[in-house]
């Protein structure tokens, strides 16, 4: 008998996802894990989680373990003869897609489904070489269903390495033609899949599952704690992200606005020396404060609500996963009542723009400034855009996101 969130409460789910780990602890940057197990654990009997730690970190082999309602995780340990693989990872174990680590999750999840003996009733697959290992499972009687989980996705992966992108882009379209369901974090995936190829009538069923945030993330500030002439730019700091436009702007700003400063929350080592030194080049640094990465969520959130002014100045480089993808940063911004500036770059600003809770720039200093400048000039513009965005994000949760998703499965299935 299934719930009101189209679960039966005697499912197992299995799950294989990504993070980064730092002393020893899985961090906040990871593949959906803490909103998958907060909504997995509750409704249903069993989930596994397999954990596969991104390259760069110190920890190299998979973590697994096995949640049950009301109970502590259980960790499991990895069979002897995967250890095997432990010197091959050591030596390939820099930041960025890495053969031997995909071996190492193709291997980790059919080595569990062996061990385990379990049929899994769902096994929710981020991204496609878990796809893969969990579609073969299920050929063996292992897996009922597989969810194509997709958060990235780039015609051109590689760029500069066109056998690997080749193998990249086949292995998304044999995943998304032999999955059970499709999980995609941003409705551009699929138009951008069957540009490259994939036949729309061979495709299993594409959904449309956002990134979400928790309710204790969508609250608004007293405005008379909201700093006056701020913005904030929260999220990875690569350049594609566009942090430096926002730095570039900041200078143009200040001229028109001496008291406006800007807010940058993320980490990164040689991201923030290339921030902060361009910050000492343009003479900003009492206008610009870093709060580097910021694991409590919470936390994050009350910074980002006592900004005025939310910015995405995503960057139009040819092969960025940007084109494609969600954007936490527009959602935070939003649950927090921001004004958002975003570049033409993600689908999202597009969307949030429709809604009146955003204005769409170009990826410049100049253009990003100059939307500020309206804002900063225009109260009842500033009141509309806080407005809208309020209205946008209210249902915006991580628990709404799959609770939609799982009913249209379910919906699908009784219509089949």
């Amino acid at each position: 008998m299934k719930s009101s969130s189209g679960l039966d409460p005697q499912s197992n789910i299995l799950i294989a996802s990504f993070s980064l780990w730092r002393d020893g602890k899985r961090t906040a940057i990871n593949g959906s894990i803490e909103p998958l197990l907060d909504f997995f654990v509750p409704r249903v009997k069993r989930v596994v989680l397999i954990d596969q730690i991104h390259p760069g970190c110190r920890e190299v082999m998979p973590v697994i373990e096995i949640h049950e309602k009301n109970k502590s995780i259980i960790k499991s340990s990895l069979p002897k003869y995967l250890f095997l693989l432990y010197p091959f990872l050591k030596l390939t174990n820099t930041s960025g897609t890495r053969f031997f680590f995909k071996f190492r999750d193709i291997i980790s999840v059919s080595d569990w489904c062996l061990r385990s003996k379990t049929v899994y009733d769902y096994f929710v697959a981020l991204e496609c070489a878990n796809a893969f290992a969990g579609i073969i499972l299920r050929r063996l009687g292992f897996i009922k269903k597989v969810i194509y989980y997709v958060s990235d996705y780039a015609p051109n992966r590689y760029p500069g390495q066109k056998l690997f992108t080749h193998f990249y882009l086949w292995l998304d379209r044999y995943c998304a033609m032999h999955a059970d369901y499709i999980w995609d974090v941003s409705k551009a995936m699929q138009p951008a899949r069957i540009r490259m190829g994939l036949n729309p009538q061979k495709s299993a069923p594409v959904l449309h599952v956002p990134n979400g945030l928790y309710p204790s993330q969508i609250r608004l500030e007293d405005p008379k704690n909201i700093i006056p002439y701020s913005l904030v730019y929260m999220g990875t700091l690569s350049p594609d992200n566009g942090p430096d436009v926002a730095i570039g702007a900041l200078q143009l700003l200040i001229k028109k606005f001496p008291q406006t400063s800007l807010h940058i929350i993320g980490g990164g080592n040689d991201d923030l020396v290339r921030l902060k030194n361009l910050t000492t080049q343009l003479h900003l640094d009492k206008k610009v404060k870093f709060y580097g990465f910021i694991p409590d969520r919470d936390e994050m959130s009350r910074i980002v609500r006592r900004c005025y002014v939310g910015v995405a100045p995503y960057m139009a480089f040819p092969d960025s996963a940007r084109w494609f993808g969600d954007a936490g940063k527009i959602r935070t911004y939003a649950a927090s009542g921001l004004p958002i500036i975003a570049s033409f770059v993600p689908p999202l600003g597009k969307k949030v723009e429709e809604k009146g809770a955003a204005i769409v720039v170009k990826d410049n200093k100049e253009d990003l400034a100059s939307a500020v400048c309206k804002i900063f000039s225009d109260h009842k513009l500033y009141m509309r855009l806080r407005k809208n965005a309020i209205k946008f994000s209210k249902d915006n949760t991580w628990e709404n996101s799959f609770k939609n998703a799982f009913l249209l499965m379910q919906k699908k299935e009784e219509n089949t």
